[in-house]
This record gives C-alpha cells, sequence and structure tokens, in this order.
C-alpha cells in the first residue's frame, strides 16, 4: 500500500471547535458531546480536495465526500483539520464503483503522511486495523485483513464506527465489532477518511455523515 497527502505540511491546528485544543484534549466538554460533524452540504467545510493528473481526484460531490483511485495499489485520504486525542468517529461509506477488493474507512491520529492509524474495510467483506509509522505500513490487529459478516458487500452503503481510547484502537461496522487492537504510537492526532486500490484500479467511495464524539 502506497500513501499520499498533498498537504504534508500544512496543519489547520487552529480550526478546533469548543472543548479541543492543538494537543487533542477533549476534557472540558461531557461525554457523547459532539466535537465535529460534517454531512459535506458546504463545500467550503475545509477537507482536503484535490484532481490529479491521472484521474484520481478527491472532492466534494452528491452530497458526500468522493475519494477515487485510478492507480494500482494506492490510497488516498482526506482531512478537515481537526485534531483530538481519546474519540470516537463514525462515516457512512458506499462504493459508487469499480472493485470489490479495495479498503476504504476512518483515519485517526493522523501525525503526517508516515505516521497515523487507519480502520479499514473492503467492498468484499474484510477488515483491519492499519498503522502507518516512519512510511511503514502494517496491520495491526492481525497478520491480514479478516472476513466479518457486519460488512455490507458491493455497493451497499456501510456505516463505521472507531475508537481511539489511549492504546485501544476498535472498529464496529454497522453497529457490530469487526476488529481490534492496541498500540500506544499516536495519542493524538487529525482525523479523516481514507480509500485505497490493490490490483485493480478504479476505486470510487463517497463518505457522508462524518462525526466525532467524546467517548
Amino acid at each position: 500500500m502506497k500513501g499520499f497527502d498533498r498537504w504534508l505540511v500544512f496543519f489547520l491546528l487552529t480550526s478546533c471547535l469548543a472543548g479541543c485544543s492543538i494537543f487533542g484534549q477533549t476534557t472540558d466538554v461531557p461525554q457523547g458531546s459532539i466535537l465535529f460533524q460534517d454531512d459535506f452540504s458546504d463545500v467550503k467545510s475545509g477537507w482536503d480536495i484535490w484532481n490529479e493528473t491521472t484521474g484520481s481526484l478527491v472532492a466534494y460531490s452528491g452530497g458526500g465526500l468522493r475519494i477515487l483511485v485510478r492507480e494500482p495499489q494506492f490510497d488516498y485520504w482526506s482531512r478537515p483539520g481537526k485534531r483530538f486525542g481519546d474519540v470516537r468517529i463514525e462515516v457512512d461509506a458506499i462504493k459508487l464503483d469499480g472493485p470489490d477488493d479495495n479498503d476504504f474507512g476512518l483515519v485517526c491520529r493522523y501525525q503526517n503522511r508516515d505516521n497515523f492509524y487507519a480502520f479499514l474495510i473492503s467492498s468484499d467483506g474484510y477488515a483491519g486495523i492499519l498503522k502507518v509509522k516512519d512510511g511503514q505500513y502494517q496491520l495491526i490487529h492481525a497478520d491480514q485483513m479478516e472476513f466479518s459478516p457486519a460488512i455490507n458487500k458491493g455497493s451497499a452503503s456501510n456505516r463505521l464506527r472507531a475508537f481511539c481510547l489511549g492504546p485501544t484502537l476498535v472498529l464496529y461496522v454497522n453497529g457490530q465489532k469487526a476488529v481490534q487492537a492496541a498500540d500506544q504510537d499516536f495519542t493524538t492526532g487529525e482525523v479523516g477518511v481514507m480509500a485505497g486500490t490493490n490490483a485493480r484500479p478504479g476505486v470510487d467511495i463517497l463518505f457522508d455523515n462524518f462525526v466525532v464524539i467524546r467517548p
């Protein structure tokens, strides 16, 4: 897997909502409080967007945030510039087109393009928790993506929920626990969404109803 980040150096550290500092502290808001949410109806809400000469793009589209990946073995991600510590992140995701052998999901504790966690599923029914450290990609829940009956396959919509609680990382799909891991390397960072390809290009994912909640 390869990573891409148009905004490697640019961090929007001043855009946290009330109850969120640039160090990800949210202790001054009650549990269950919404720290950030976006239904992507406002195309100026701050997510990274771009178009590549390859035809790949990240764009506001159809009332959501669309990630289209035209290159094989490649990932794109986007972030709204919000930085947190312990959070619960949720999003709706649907495959618009492309192979079912793909990956897409949520990003947590993003430091830069070479250091972050990602909570991923595939349209053929597999789930995993990815750690990127110093540019090296590693699944940390198991040796490979695990099949989950909770995933709606193909072009059906899936509701993803990721918990980043201290060293505990958990992915739920459609209300059911899919995979869990433990890691202590990243304690705060930005949140976002991600989609990518394996051998076949053309993965086209639409994200909607993104929300960050204090767990």
